[in-house]
C-alpha cells in the first residue's frame, strides 16, 4: 500500500507538471487553430530562466516570476514573428514551429552553456514528511497543489468571467466574436502569451523536480503534451487535466512493475483513445 501511495503521489506529480505544458497547447491549438511545436522550447527557456533567477537571487518566488515573464515575453515574440504569417496553413506550421524549437533550445546553450546544469529544490519544498509507513516528498505534493491550483483558476476564468466567454466564444466559431466587434487577433496574442507562460511555468517546477535541466527537455516534454492533448481532446482545458493525469499515473507504475513499457505506455494510451474515441475524451465544449 505504502508503494502504490508513493507511485500515486509520483504519477500526479509529474502529470501536473505535464498539464502545465499541455494547458498552454490546448488554449493554443482550440482558440487559434495553430499547431506550435516550438512550446517545448518555452517549457525550456522557463526551466533554465528560473533556475538563473534563482541562483541569483535564492528566492524560489523571485525564479517562478521570472520564468512566468520570460516565457510571456518569447510568447510575444513567438506569436508576432514566428506564427501570424501562417495563421491557417498547418503544414507550414509545423515546419516553422518546429525550426524555432530548434532555434529555442540552441540559443539555451548559447546563454547558459552547453552541459546541463543542476537545479536545487528550494529548502521550504526540501524533505518529506512520514504518515505511518508512508513517505511523501514535500516537493512533490507542493507541485499537486500548484497544478489544481492553476486548473481551478483558469476554469473560473474561462467559464465565469467576460474574456473567458471571449475565449469560449472563440473557440467555437471565431467569425462570429469578430463580427461582434471583437479584435480576435489581439485575443490570440493574449492567448498565446497566456499559453507561454504556462508552459515557462511548468518548466521551472519542472527543474527541482528532476534536479537538472538541460536543452533538449523541450522537445522530450513537447510529445508527452501532444499525447495529452490528443487524448484529452483538442481544445479541451479539462480534458488536458485528465489526460495529464492519465499519462502521469501510467508512466509511473510502468516504470516500476514494466520497465520496458514506460516509454510506450503513452503512445498505447493515445491509441487505445483514438480507435474508440478519435475526437478525445472531451471535447473543447467541455
Amino acid at each position: 500500500m505504502e508503494l502504490i501511495i508513493n507511485l500515486l503521489i509520483n504519477g500526479l506529480a509529474t502529470g501536473m507538471l505535464i498539464f502545465l505544458l499541455a494547458a498552454g497547447l490546448t488554449l493554443i491549438f482550440g482558440l487559434m487553430d495553430v499547431l506550435n511545436f516550438a512550446h517545448g522550447g518555452l517549457f525550456a527557456w522557463g526551466a533554465f530562466s528560473g533556475v538563473w533567477f534563482y541562483g541569483l537571487t535564492n528566492s524560489f518566488t523571485v525564479a517562478i516570476i521570472g520564468a512566468i515573464l520570460t516565457g510571456i515575453v518569447l510568447g510575444f515574440i513567438t506569436e508576432k514573428l514566428i506564427i501570424t504569417p501562417v495563421y491557417g496553413n498547418h503544414i507550414q506550421q509545423i515546419l516553422i514551429t518546429l525550426g524555432f524549437m530548434i532555434v529555442l533550445s540552441e540559443m539555451l546553450k548559447v546563454v547558459f552553456g552547453p552541459n546541463q546544469i543542476a537545479a536545487k529544490t528550494p529548502p521550504l519544498l526540501s524533505g518529506s514528511w512520514e504518515i505511518g509507513d508512508v513517505i511523501i516528498i514535500k516537493y512533490r505534493l507542493f507541485i499537486i497543489l500548484v497544478g489544481i491550483l492553476v486548473f481551478g483558476i483558469f476554469q473560473f476564468i474561462l467559464k465565469r468571467t467576460k474574456i473567458g466567454l471571449i475565449v469560449r466564444a472563440g473557440v467555437m466559431n471565431k467569425e462570429m466574436v469578430q463580427a461582434l466587434g471583437i479584435n480576435i487577433k489581439q485575443v490570440f496574442l493574449y492567448v498565446f502569451m497566456v499559453g507561454a507562460a504556462l508552459a515557462a511555468l511548468g518548466g521551472v517546477l519542472m527543474a527541482p523536480y528532476s534536479g537538472v535541466i538541460y536543452a533538449e527537455m523541450g522537445m522530450e516534454f513537447a510529445i508527452l503534451a501532444f499525447i495529452v492533448v490528443v487524448i484529452g481532446g483538442m481544445g479541451s482545458f479539462p480534458g488536458s487535466l485528465l489526460a495529464a493525469i492519465l499519462v502521469g499515473l501510467a508512466g509511473s507504475f510502468m516504470a516500476y512493475y514494466v520497465p520496458a513499457l514506460s516509454l510506450a505506455v503513452n503512445m498505447m494510451l493515445m491509441a487505445i483513445v483514438l480507435i474508440f474515441r478519435p475526437q478525445g475524451l472531451f471535447t473543447a465544449k467541455g
